[in-house]
């Protein structure tokens, strides 16, 4: 049934501790919001919805009027829905995963190899590293979002070298001396930026645990003391500490930048950037792969000598690293977010309360369209029957087609829609 090339999908949830717990996590409100008979369970974390063809998530296709039973399995039934392009370039698979994430506790310092090293990690070591692809990535505010990305600039790491004598003591005089005298020198920057870096995720865990247990201490007897913590960063410092006790990348925090994204705002992840998410609910895409370097945050696989190797010390102020969209040129109601990397554009497209009938417009590559708010009757050409529209519906669009909606709704309607155009 290879003209059938748009249809609905259930997808896979992932329970990751860090995720918010019950109907507080978006990813169960969108969970029960497609499917009123999903049952939430109040305790359980809801972390991650994972839409794609992933084979750690493969997504169910809802028809069963459809033979193949996974998108997987359709798109290697028929790679033809891809759009000739993306099959050839991606060998006939769908090149990214897409996701919406509801963090409640911080998720680990990272960052992802380039497709040179990502080669070389999976060869070396491919119980932890399980592909040889490399995994950029973007992740767009739903709600107020927290994160760290990138190194910050250099005067701000070398005022926290000042006032917080702690971290100073893991750096190490000499490295942060070099760092000073680096200023101006974009090379000399980047060197001694990694050098004082590299000292403090490699200090011995009993040195390191002692300096935090006493920078805790401190900040926490000074903000019951009503004085202003913010020279040591304190209320991050001591959320992290709660979250993970005795943990070196709790220091992370005068290293790297401290984003915080308004719903719409987006960061973009390239290889090598490290970063970690803290806090709130974003739609992230990716591209299909699993390769990430961790070195703290995390319960997981520890690897700090290839995130310390691997790492862009390029210090550089939070606002640079706010990853902008822009407006299609051919549809007032589509944001692009379009990374400089083949594997993945995010459109976020909001329709407004005026407008009742909209077209979802065709693509050369295949989609996945996410209903964030808003209610809608779907037809095409390319589907089965008219399809339903609510708020947690999840749509694969074959490259090529177009889907109509009647709008219902009476606030309009809020979708993202991931895509590969090359």
């Amino acid at each position: 049934m290879e003209e059938v090339r748009v249809f609905p999908l259930t997808c896979a949830v992932q329970n990751y501790a860090w995720g918010k717990v019950g109907l507080d996590s978006e990813v169960a409100r969108l969970v029960v919001g497609g499917d009123p008979l999903a049952v939430i369970e109040d305790g359980k974390p809801y972390a991650e919805l994972w839409m794609g063809a992933h084979p750690k998530g493969d997504a169910q296709i809802k028809d069963n009027r459809i033979a193949q039973t996974t998108l997987g399995q359709w798109i290697a039934h028929f790679p033809g829905c891809l759009g000739s392009k993306v099959k050839d370039t991606f060998q006939g698979q769908l090149p990214f995963l897409f996701k919406v994430l509801s963090v409640n506790t911080a998720l680990s310092i990272q960052a992802h190899p380039n497709r040179e090293l990502a080669a070389r990690l999976h060869a070396q070591f491919p119980e932890h590293y399980p592909d040889n692809n490399h995994k950029p990535e973007m992740a767009i505010a739903l709600t107020r979002f927290q994160g760290l990305c990138g190194f910050r600039p250099v005067e701000e790491i070398l005022g926290f070298l000042k006032s917080v004598p702690e971290f100073r003591a893991l750096v190490g005089n000499e490295a942060a001396e070099e760092l000073r005298c680096s200023v101006g020198d974009a090379v000399r920057t980047s060197q001694a930026l990694k050098k004082c870096f590299t000292r403090m995720m490699n200090c011995e865990k009993k040195v390191f645990v002692d300096q935090l247990n006493m920078l805790v201490k401190r900040v926490t007897e000074e903000a019951a003391a009503g004085k202003d913590t913010s020279s040591s960063n304190g209320d991050l410092l001591l959320r992290l500490h709660s979250q993970y006790p005795g943990d070196i990348g709790c220091f992370s925090i005068y290293f790297l930048n401290h984003m915080v994204l308004e719903p719409g705002q987006a960061m973009f992840l390239g290889a090598s950037e490290p970063h970690a998410y803290l806090c709130g609910d974003c739609i992230e895409c990716m591209a299909c792969s699993d390769n990430t370097v961790r070195a703290g945050l995390t319960p997981k696989y520890i690897d700090v000598n290839t995130l310390c190797e691997m790492l862009s010390y390029s210090p550089a102020p939070a606002g640079s690293k706010i990853f902008p969209s822009v407006q299609d040129a051919s549809d007032p109601c589509v944001s692009l977010y379009d990374p400089p990397v083949p594997d993945f554009t995010v459109m976020r497209i909001q329709v407004p309360p005026s407008v009742k009938q909209y077209t979802v417009a065709p693509v050369d590559c295949a989609g996945i369209l996410l209903v964030i708010e808003g209610d809608a009757a779907a037809t095409s050409a390319a589907a089965l029957s008219d399809i339903t529209l609510r708020r947690g519906t999840v749509l694969f669009v074959s490259a090529n087609e177009s889907v109509s909606l009647h709008i219902t709704s009476q606030s309009g309607m809020t979708m993202f829609r991931a895509c590969c155009l090359l």
